[in-house]
């Protein structure tokens, strides 16, 4: 048997139960959202970014061929853009979701565990923050607000 909330503050109780329906559109969006600027920086060398200056990166830690690492790089950022493009309209949210989620492990457990832990020294605890936000996409799709369930049809 299901039990109602008891709000603290009663009045807000029903402000939350009128918006708590919007909270995965809002995670799913603000996800997607987060890589776009990201995946731009990649492709046109904004913001001190690079697809290049990742390359090299690939380079010096894993030994990678320049050619290789720069091809992994264009992958990264296509991801990055038109992955978070996707994840924003909720559309193929679960694919992007499984591409992100081996993105992000290989990112942490192979790239970023050579620094130390915190995401402003390059570590793995950013990495790991996003890669825990894709496993429930992945599991849930784009939910209700999505262009996913508007067209009926999800992976």
């Amino acid at each position: 048997m299901a039990t109602q909330t008891q709000y603290i503050i009663p009045a807000l109780g029903k402000i939350w139960d009128n918006l708590s329906g919007y909270a995965w559109a809002l995670l799913r969006i603000a996800y997607g959202a987060w890589y776009v600027p990201k995946g731009l920086a990649k492709f046109f060398g904004l913001w001190g970014s690079s697809a290049a200056g990742t390359a090299k990166g690939m380079e010096k830690v894993w030994g990678l061929e320049p050619g290789t690492a720069l091809g992994w790089a264009y992958y990264i950022a296509s991801l990055e853009l038109f992955g978070g493009i996707l994840l924003v309209l909720g559309l193929f949210t679960r694919p992007v979701a499984a591409l992100l989620i081996g993105f992000l492990y290989v990112a942490a457990f192979h790239y970023n565990i050579v620094r130390p832990y915190w995401w402003y020294q390059g570590g793995t605890e950013m990495p790991l923050v996003l890669l825990a936000v894709a496993i429930p996409l992945l599991l849930r799709g784009g939910g209700e607000y999505s262009l996913d369930r508007k067209w009926g049809r999800e992976f």
